[in-house]
């Protein structure tokens, strides 16, 4: 009888637990057609490039930190190895570009 009760609390919580990250994942993805809508109205408008480029740039990288947050868990426990590597491959990505952009510059 014991058992039955434990099974039925355990159950309950990753019903609950389940229930929050839908609805995570459901904001999530409405930001997501928010941005890219934000996206397809400044690209369709008449504004400058000087302004279009960062701010689609700064969509595009919150739309991925969403996608690898979200939607491909990791925020969860046990996925520390994958996103610091992701992490890291990012930030030389952008010490990369960077040094390109300085050297080129100069």
């Amino acid at each position: 009888m014991a058992e039955n009760t434990k099974s039925s609390h355990t159950d309950e919580f990753y019903k609950v637990k389940h229930k929050e990250q839908m609805k995570h994942q459901v904001i999530t993805f409405a930001l997501m057609v928010i941005f890219t809508i934000v996206a397809f109205a400044l690209v369709a408008g008449d504004f400058s490039k000087l302004f279009i480029i960062p701010v689609l740039l700064l969509l595009a990288a919150v739309q991925v930190m969403f996608q690898l947050y979200y939607f491909m868990h990791m925020s969860e426990k046990g996925h520390e190895m994958p996103a610091l590597m992701i992490y890291s491959g990012i930030f030389a990505a952008i010490l990369t570009i960077l040094a390109l952009t300085t050297i080129t510059w100069i």
